[in-house]
């Protein structure tokens, strides 16, 4: 993409690993093409993140998306597989700390996504690679809070520990991923995009390096309610603990489960979120390429 381009049309930041282990066929590659379109719709240039081939690609072609949504046993790549996957050459699809690294390194300054990792409810300790990424790289992500199946206020405590802000995005709870309230309050409310960019550069003009993490809730007619993802969760966990499924396994399972009980509810509610996101993402990338452009003027 030329330089021209991006300055008019900003680029936004997308992750791949719902491509290849969040979503099933044909749904995985319907969904990213749409989150493209509505990326384009909004002002901002889509700039999906993979390795193929064990090359980092920020921003895929449409048969380049075709090619990851069709691979089968690819490597989920967080920070830490980056050298493994291009040392062997292989193909991944990239986590949120996995994207970060990437567009982070490329100069990208928001990403879009559907929820991010966090501490898991379980006997041994599982913290995701997310939380650290994020404390550490200073980018506006934009999410629907952390992904249900986590034990969410010791996220939000690990969180604020590494002081990084959350933001709810008109709202002043942390959304419950697939359900608008979790009862969590987040440490400031803004209802814009151009909040959020005068939030986000008065942060890192104190010389902030986390990055900020806007809470978008799904609609009332797009939710589901807490207490029916609540039973489904408890019974996908008793289920991962007997077949000792963990690492990064863990998450793709239970998400799997999590749609089959809820009879595909739960895939329907994270469709809508990941568009809602990747909506409200270039709206906020064309308020910072604005806001950057008036400063330097």
């Amino acid at each position: 993409m030329d330089n021209n381009h991006l300055l008019l049309h900003p680029p936004l930041a997308l992750e791949s690993t719902v491509l290849t282990h969040g979503l099933p066929r044909p749904q995985n590659l319907t969904l990213a093409r749409d989150m493209q379109r509505v990326v384009r719709e909004n002002g901002a240039t889509p700039a999906t993140v993979a390795v193929l081939d064990g090359e980092i690609r920020v921003g895929l072609t449409d048969a380049e998306l075709e090619r990851l949504a069709g691979l089968e046993d690819v490597r989920k790549i967080s920070r830490r597989d980056f050298a493994a996957a291009i040392a062997r050459k292989e193909s991944g699809g990239t986590t949120v700390a996995g994207t970060m690294f990437a567009a982070h390194r490329a100069g990208i300054r928001v990403f879009a996504t559907g929820g991010i990792g966090g501490v898991h409810e379980v006997e041994t300790l599982d913290i995701s690679a997310d939380l650290q990424v994020l404390a550490d790289t200073p980018m506006i992500v934009v999410c629907a809070g952390a992904k249900a199946i986590l034990d969410l206020p010791a996220t939000l405590e690990y969180l604020e520990t590494m002081s990084v802000p959350v933001i709810g995005y008109g709202t002043d709870e942390f959304p419950a991923f697939y359900s608008r309230r979790s009862g969590l309050p987040v440490s400031a409310r803004l209802d814009t995009p151009e909040e959020v960019v005068r939030f986000a550069r008065a942060h890192w003009g104190l010389g902030m390096k986390s990055a900020v993490l806007v809470c978008q809730p799904l609609s009332e007619q797009e939710e589901i309610p807490q207490e029916k993802v609540k039973r489904a969760i408890q019974q996908a966990r008793r289920e991962a603990r007997a077949q000792g499924v963990r690492g990064q396994a863990l998450t793709p399972f239970l998400l799997g489960r999590l749609s089959e009980l809820t009879g595909g509810e739960s895939l329907r509610s994270n469709l809508a979120l990941l568009l809602n996101n990747a909506k409200l993402g270039a709206k906020i990338a064309v308020a910072l390429n604005l806001a950057e452009k008036q400063k330097a003027i």
